[in-house]
């Protein structure tokens, strides 16, 4: 086999096109088999073999320097740069990144993991590049979903206007392009990069220009015609008023056309973009029938019958599931509840909405910071928007919660999936610092659910309230409780005690509050006992509680599945200091001040110290054994 042979991107130099093409395929099924032991990025790798074989036979990485975007597409890339028997250890904790990573290898340019970075790193590379004097080569991989993102198109018109040497490679896997558009397109990108038709030109204009001014504005008829027959038949043009030299669109698994446009991109001066149409789950069928299914997968699918990954649930409900299905009731009684979300319908779980209210259901794309202005507008309106987002893409749009919610105080509700440690995709990825972040913007209540029936009731609460609610909640599934039949209102800043103690209190958020209930009942077995408090909210808190426990000298632990550093903990010391109350004993668990790699999520807990048992030791230390009597 090829693959065996190959270890680093020099081992594909001198392949032949029927090598690349034999290689090709050798690395799709390593990545079908490997994804069905360890699960993955599935659709988006498969469709980009060619594309990456090609970029790594072109370009000499790492002198030039390939970087990726999201990095969603970049398994092939890690299996050329000397990383392929490290698959096994694909996303587990200590193993191979599902991302590009600097740590990782010299191959890799930039950590990636959210959308639409790759071209303003590029952009800074490239200009560092020619501050040293240095001649190499800089390209920036970048997919269509993340085309939608402002930051690209930022980028895009800084790469034009400084005209610096730079390649953009857009990975259009959604073929939204008709043949003969495409046709017509490569066969005017041929005419635009063809060195013989750049002599053409200027031969032509050096002959009309001896008839002086007659063939001076002769000159410009056939400039201004030239520009209009292209912007009506050129798909790139929006690209080529970028300033960029725009090549595509190709078809991105054809390697002969690969190689070819993409040697012509890198002779060619300035910035450029290359237009790669590709099929995501190129070469498994499932795959290519179903892109957004078969977009990541869970291990386990079947090789043989080529059907869909057989994803392992936990306990339902799944809190998307249970977001969709609150949202759907919640809408049935209140016609102005609208749902918007940054391209995550399927995660989010908000398909099922828009199938029972597409007229108020919004994707925007990647366009976290329009989809919270989009949600700000709405509110204006009277209208009560729900965004539905992920705790890492919201950082994204920490401008627009405080200047365009917050500032007006609008009736936004934040519904904050994946708030906590996600595992898999690591650091990019994990919900550590929302509560940091929001519990500081005035006008903001942020709240967490202990389970899905609390969940139910604070998103009733939230779209009630009439101004700016987060609502935050973890990745996976809930309890299984019993669920109200009836929502019920949550009076704001009220937490909830759920077992009375007098030795420690344990003031648990979200997540929490079950390894709170479980760490007390083996406080129990050591003679402890102990007060678990379900906050239910950060901002405000509970400041009758808090006020309670001072009168009694209570020792406090917090516990909370986010960032210690700014966290629910923080706030209660804080509550404390500011009302000049001293002599509390009070320890406050959550994440750690580190960024915490990828992994299970179990496992990452257990490796912070933030389970039942690092609960219970910390306890245990704060309040004494009782002396049994005799």
């Amino acid at each position: 086999m090829l693959l065996e042979q190959i270890n680093t991107p020099s081992d594909i130099k001198n392949l032949s096109v029927d090598q690349l093409n034999q290689l090709a395929e050798e690395i799709r099924q390593f990545l079908i088999e490997n994804l069905a032991t360890t699960g993955g990025h599935f659709g988006s790798n498969l469709g980009a073999v060619e594309l990456t074989l090609a970029l790594h036979q072109t370009f000499d990485s790492p002198r030039d320097k390939i970087i990726w975007d999201v990095g969603h597409q970049a398994y092939v890339h890690k299996i050329l740069t000397g990383r392929k028997h490290l698959f096994p250890t694909l996303r587990k904790f200590k193993g191979l990144s599902g991302f590009p990573k600097r740590s990782e290898s010299e191959h890799d340019m930039f950590d990636v993991g959210h959308a639409s970075t790759s071209i303003s790193a590029a952009m800074g590379y490239a200009c560092a590049r020619d501050i040293d004097g240095e001649d190499n080569k800089v390209i920036a991989v970048i997919g269509d979903g993340s085309m939608t993102g402002g930051m690209a198109f930022e980028a895009l018109n800084h790469a034009g206007h400084l005209g610096t040497d730079m390649l953009v490679v857009l990975n259009d896997n959604e073929m939204s392009i008709a043949p003969n558009v495409g046709a017509i397109s490569n066969y005017l990108t041929k005419l635009r990069v063809d060195p013989t038709y750049s002599t053409f030109k200027k031969d032509i204009a050096s002959f009309l220009h001896k008839f002086g001014e007659l063939g001076d504005k002769t000159t410009k008829v056939l400039d201004r015609f030239k520009d209009s027959f292209k912007s009506f038949l050129v798909p790139g043009m929006l690209f080529e008023e970028f300033g960029f030299t725009y090549l595509g669109p190709i078809n991105g698994h054809d390697l002969p056309t690969l190689l070819k446009y993409m040697q012509r991109a890198k002779n060619t001066k300035g910035p450029v973009l290359l237009h790669v149409v590709t099929q995501k789950g190129k070469g498994y069928a499932v795959a290519a029938d179903a892109p957004d299914k078969m977009h990541s997968v869970s291990k386990g699918f079947n090789l043989a019958k080529s059907d869909a990954p057989k994803v392992v649930k936990a306990a339902p409900p799944q809190y998307p599931n249970m977001f969709a299905d609150t949202m759907i009731e919640l809408a049935a009684q209140d016609p102005d509840i609208v749902a918007i979300t940054p391209a995550m319908l399927p995660g989010s779980g908000l398909i099922k909405f828009q199938e029972a209210f597409p007229e108020r259901c919004y994707d925007v794309g990647i366009a976290e910071q329009h989809a919270a202005t989009f949600a700000a507008g709405m509110a204006c309106t009277g209208k009560k928007p729900v965004l539905a987002i992920y705790s890492t893409f919201l950082q994204r749009a920490y401008d627009q919660a405080i200047h365009d919610i917050a500032i007006q105080n609008l009736p936004v509700t934040i519904a904050i999936d994946r708030a906590g440690l996600v595992g898999n995709d690591g650091e990019t990825h994990q919900g550590a610092f929302d509560i940091a972040f929001l519990r500081c913007i005035p006008n903001f209540t942020v709240m967490a659910p202990k389970d899905e029936n609390e969940f139910r009731n604070m998103l009733y609460t939230a779209v009630n309230h009439g101004a700016p609610v987060a609502v935050r909640y973890p990745r996976g599934a809930g309890l299984g409780v019993a669920i109200d039949s009836e929502f019920q209102t949550l009076p704001i800043g009220k937490s909830e005690v759920i077992r009375d103690g007098q030795d420690v209190a344990i003031l648990a958020l979200g997540s929490m509050v079950p390894v709170a209930m479980r760490a007390a009942e083996a406080l129990k077995e050591n003679g402890i006992d102990a007060k678990v408090v379900n906050m239910r909210f950060v901002k405000p808190l509970d400041e009758e509680l808090l006020l309670d426990l001072a009168k009694t000298g209570t020792r406090i632990v917090t516990v909370e599945e986010g960032s210690t550093l700014g966290g629910m903990g923080s706030a209660v010391m804080e509550f404390y200091a500011l009302n000049r109350i001293y002599g509390m004993e009070i320890y406050p668990l959550g994440l750690p001040d580190l960024f915490v790699e990828h992994g299970d999520p179990q496992q990452l807990l257990d490796h912070v110290g933030l389970n039942v048992d690092s609960l219970v030791e910390l306890v245990k230390t704060m309040a004494p054994r009782k002396q049994k009597r005799a």
